[in-house]
């Protein structure tokens, strides 16, 4: 199974590169899992309505270019439904049994995604109701990946972080 993090924006905080670099490692014996950042798009702090829609489709369209026709792809996205661990485990093991074995997540940038990109996505996924930065949502990510091949494989959940 190929599973690329689609994300907007560079990663500069060092402990959450370690965290990914870490659970894309342990990751590796389950499958090929890459990070794919786009760049984010230059905007003033406090952005009109009209701006965060431009900022929105720029970034939309950078992110819609890494995405393959024949890629099963599920958006994070605040007005998405939550699943447990567990049933993404199960969506990904039903997945690869019938033969999606591209699958990409998409991370927004700080405005969110575009509509562009949420119509091409086939699921849209909420981890809370709360907000999270989307550098941090790249490690929670990982990290619920890894546990889902942990769960799918029965050998429980543990990390050597």
């Amino acid at each position: 199974m190929n599973i690329s993090i689609v994300t907007v924006g560079k990663l500069k905080e060092k402990y959450l590169k370690q965290g990914i670099d870490e659970y894309l490692k342990q990751l590796s014996i389950y499958a090929n899992v890459q990070v794919v950042e786009v760049p984010d798009e230059k905007a003033p702090e406090n952005m009109s309505d009209l701006e965060m829609e431009q900022v929105k489709v720029k970034e939309g369209e950078r992110i819609l270019a890494k995405l393959s026709t024949d890629t099963y792809v599920i958006a994070l996205a605040i007005e998405g439904k939550k699943w447990s661990s567990e049933r993404l485990a199960k969506e990904l093991d039903q997945l690869a049994t019938y033969g999606k074995s591209k699958i990409a997540f998409v991370i927004g940038g700080s405005v969110g995604l575009s509509s562009d990109v949420l119509k091409r996505a086939q699921a849209h996924l909420s981890f809370s109701d709360m907000t999270f930065p989307h550098q941090l949502m790249r490690l929670i990510l990982v990290e619920q990946i890894y546990r889902a091949f942990r769960i799918n494989r029965g050998d429980g959940y543990r990390t050597k972080l």
